[in-house]
């Protein structure tokens, strides 16, 4: 006999929405979709979707994310859930907020068409529905947390990159130009990265170099017993 000792508790949907960010080499981006349907139908919204009962939060974010951008076992951390109670204005809905990090150059363009989404520098960004911008912020406050002690870049750029598309990476996170010199300095002595020795052409005659992430170090760097790592928040220094 199954006792039901919750009959008396009110029942609340809960809602995922995902915090989708992406590099082009040049500047960190949002992907928001145009929403089809009331209340606040044809304006940016980030994307999300509804918990189902045979899923775990994880699973479903994972689901939403898929559905997307078509990519599987892509970076992906819970970040904070949003309970005002009159944040939807349909009834009282708990929403849980992921970010992801992905490479744009990897998703598939075919179903971000579909849904009519829209990749915006992350200085540019519309009016978006509800309490989303407030889900962007903390977003972004905890992306520029994870920079700040530990080398970010695995899930946002190509496998090789150059060191100036790297440091244009930390300066979208920042939203905040770093000096060239200290900036170098302080992410090659981290270790983690791997000179290859081939060359792309454009930063100059003779070219940048191109790097690769040492999986290996990155994992040791950013062990906990490690510490914070190092960090590159301070502008012009």
């Amino acid at each position: 006999m199954i006792i039901k000792q919750y009959h008396n508790i009110e029942r609340f949907p809960v809602a995922l929405d995902t915090i989708i960010f992406g590099f082009d080499r040049k500047t960190l981006k949002l992907l928001l979709i145009k929403r089809d349907f009331e209340p606040e139908r044809g304006k940016w919204s980030l994307m999300g979707g509804f918990l189902r009962p045979d899923e775990n939060l994880d699973e479903a974010a994972s689901r939403i994310l898929m559905k997307l951008t078509g990519l599987k076992n892509i970076y992906l951390e819970q970040l904070y859930g949003f309970g005002e109670i009159h944040r939807d204005p349909v009834e009282r809905t708990i929403s849980i907020a992921y970010y992801s990090l992905i490479n744009i150059l990897d998703h598939d363009s075919d179903l971000v068409k579909q849904y009519s989404a829209c990749w915006f520098p992350i200085d540019d960004l519309p009016d978006l529905i509800f309490d989303h911008h407030k889900m962007v912020e903390a977003a972004k406050a905890r992306l520029r947390y994870k920079a700040e002690r530990q080398p970010v870049g695995f899930e946002l750029l190509p496998e090789k990159f150059t060191l100036p598309e790297l440091q244009q990476l930390y300066e979208s996170i920042y939203e905040t130009e770093l000096d060239k010199r200290n900036f170098r300095r302080r992410i090659l002595s981290m270790g983690v990265l791997k000179k290859t020795g081939e060359k792309q052409k454009g930063f100059s005659k003779k070219g940048a170099y191109l790097y690769m992430f040492d999986k290996e170090k990155f994992d040791e760097l950013n062990s906990p017993a490690n510490g914070p790592g190092i960090s590159f928040k301070t502008p012009n220094t």
